[in-house]
């Protein structure tokens, strides 16, 4: 697909603005923002690298828009932020120190697992339920919160799915506390990966800036409406995109046109 310089400019704006409205609601919103990305002509490993640069002023947009409902879980955050912090190093090292081919490669399956946990993440905490997983064990919650902290790290689409279906089955709390509590984390992560990959890796970084602005207007707008939009309608919204983008992604691996 070519585009005029403007057509890209446009949509990587908008790209960043729906995708930090939908990451303040919902998680995935990083599966608009990235494909965008890769429209536009970056590889896999750089747009993965500039899309998680862009996404963390949404992120901390997003936090500051939630501030009233983490001042009670602030002990909670503190338990979890060292876990989220050395798995997000140890993402980052995986991307960096792997082939940029292995990681094309196994984008497309990473989206389709993160649709998959949006999709049945109900369903899912019924049946940890049931075999006996109890919430509120903050051991069980660290550990799940360093392996989603590693995935964010190495590849950020679908990680506010994985973190929030993580809060939903294993934390005591509402939805919305959740959601609060997933976009801190969301922050932490970003943050330590960012700093590391502005160090020593290749970045976009005048598409990066101007993602930037869109995602920080949309995860505010995103905070504000979080409580006005059908979650049900918003998950089948982004589990039918994140499944047509790893289609797409799966049949370019394979050279198929689609």
């Amino acid at each position: 697909m070519h585009l005029d310089t403007l057509e890209q400019l446009l949509l990587l704006l908008f790209a960043a603005l729906g995708a930090g409205f939908v990451n303040s609601i919902a998680g995935g919103g990083t599966m608009i923002s990235y494909p965008a990305l890769l429209v536009v002509g970056h590889s896999p490993v750089v747009a993965n690298i500039t899309n998680s640069l862009a996404s963390l002023p949404g992120y901390l947009s997003g936090t500051y828009g939630y501030r009233s409902l983490l001042v009670e879980q602030r002990r909670d955050l503190r338990n979890v932020a060292p876990f989220a912090i050395v798995g997000a190093v140890l993402g980052t090292v995986i991307l960096l120190t792997t082939p940029s081919s292995f990681f094309k490669g196994i984008v497309p399956f990473l989206i389709i697992m993160a649709c998959l946990l949006l999709a049945y993440q109900e369903r899912l905490g019924k049946v940890l339920d049931g075999i006996g997983f109890a919430k509120g064990e903050r051991s069980t919650l660290s550990i799940l919160v360093f392996v989603a902290s590693i995935y964010g790290s190495y590849f950020g689409a679908g990680l506010g799915i994985i973190l929030l279906s993580t809060l939903t089955i294993f934390h005591h709390s509402d939805i919305q506390r959740n959601n609060a509590l997933k976009i801190s984390i969301s922050s932490i992560i970003a943050t330590t990966g960012d700093l590391i990959y502005l160090i020593v890796a290749h970045v976009a970084i005048f598409d990066g800036l101007l993602m930037s602005v869109g995602f920080i207007v949309g995860g505010l707008y995103g905070a504000k409406a979080a409580m006005k939009i059908p979650a049900n309608l918003l998950r089948r919204g982004i589990v039918t995109f994140g499944l047509v983008v790893a289609a797409i992604l799966l049949g370019q691996n394979l050279h198929i046109k689609l």
